[in-house]
């Protein structure tokens, strides 16, 4: 080994980042512990419980979770009062329901190292096992759905709800709004309660999103024109065409078949309507995957190759749109982070 090239010591400055990073990953994974468990909803009603009385009213075991709030209290997710324990301002912060909340960095931690895992081993075989992987951690997926929503949820709402023309000109029909891969309803729901005249209808593949879905539904007194059903776009049928199809983010897990999904998209819209394809902005720099806003993009990118799949540039899907018969038009948004582009029949 020449000179150059041996190892040189780790200065202390790099030590104390690593460390930074290490402290800041375990804080998550003990705020997954929290949410996934509900141990943050039960503090959040029993401020001051003990371990003993948390552990009742979560229906956990008691050793666990005595050892877990000594790891809480010790990131500064619980304070101590009087016997027991209470949420400080972080740990609120993790509430599911709390505005703005925290909870998808935890869920996002720890899927992460469980797709990170999955994809050291990988690398030895080449295999890329499909979306089930999303399934093998139970704790996990629950939650991908909230995490999901949290994450994207105020971006529709706030930013491309209001950008597209597209949802008012189907409400005003009083059409149907198809949402292809549709999680735990997010996305439907939202819609439903800004346009009242719309009709709406969800597919997803997991039976837990779809159980989600349809129980909030109800819960939001929707479901009379609301639904949602387990099964995929590529057996995606329907007697009444729709005015919007979407798929958000989805789009990417079944682009190897793309000539079979635009020609479902065509044939399943109506004369006036639209497909909706939301998906992040693969960038053309590999530069701007340094900025903090792009560096978990190229991390989930290494993980959608797992599960089969790749990150789409606009004009790719605006090229398939094209040879489908439709005519595309890119939207941007969140300085070029995210992409939507529709298509509508000639």
């Amino acid at each position: 080994m020449g000179e150059e090239n041996k190892p040189q010591a780790v200065g202390q400055d790099l030590r104390e980042l690593a460390m930074r990073d290490a402290q800041g990953a375990v804080r998550l994974a003990v705020a997954f512990i929290g949410v996934s468990e509900g141990l943050f909803e039960q503090l959040n009603r029993l401020p001051g419980a003990g371990a003993d009385e948390l552990a009742a009213a979560a229906g956990r075991d008691l050793g666990y979770v005595r050892r877990w709030c000594d790891a809480a209290y010790a990131f500064e997710l619980l304070d101590e009062a009087q016997a027991g324990f209470r949420l400080t301002a972080l740990g609120r912060a993790f509430l599911p329901e709390a505005p703005g909340t925290l909870m998808p960095f935890a869920v996002q931690d720890v899927l992460s190292a469980h797709m990170a895992e999955r994809a050291a081993g990988l690398m030895r075989t080449g295999e890329r096992p499909g979306e089930a992987v999303l399934a093998e951690r139970a704790s996990i997926l629950p939650w991908f759905g909230p995490m999901l929503e949290a994450q994207f949820g105020p971006v529709f709402e706030r930013t491309i709800m209001p950008g597209l023309k597209v949802y008012e000109e189907a409400a005003l029909r009083h059409g149907l709004a198809v949402d292809l891969g549709c999680g735990n309803g997010w996305y439907l729901l939202r819609l439903a309660a800004r346009f009242p005249q719309l009709r709406c209808l969800g597919v997803d593949g997991f039976e837990e999103n779809i159980r989600q879905a349809s129980k909030r539904a109800q819960a939001l007194g929707v479901a009379d024109r609301v639904h949602f059903r387990t099964g995929d776009i590529y057996s995606f049928e329907n007697d009444e065409k729709a005015d919007i199809i979407a798929l958000n983010r989805a789009l990417h897990h079944v682009w190897d078949e793309k000539a079979r999904v635009f020609a479902i998209l065509k044939n399943h819209l109506k004369p006036k309507g639209s497909a909706v394809i939301w998906e992040p902005h693969w960038p053309h720099d590999r530069h701007l995957l340094r900025q903090p806003t792009h560096r978990m993009m190229a991390f989930q990118n290494l993980t959608e190759h797992i599960q089969g799949n790749h990150f789409l540039m606009p004009a790719d899907i605006a090229g398939a749109f094209t040879d489908a018969g439709l005519v595309p038009t890119i939207h941007s948004f969140l300085d070029g982070r995210e992409a939507v582009v529709t298509g509508t029949p000639l």
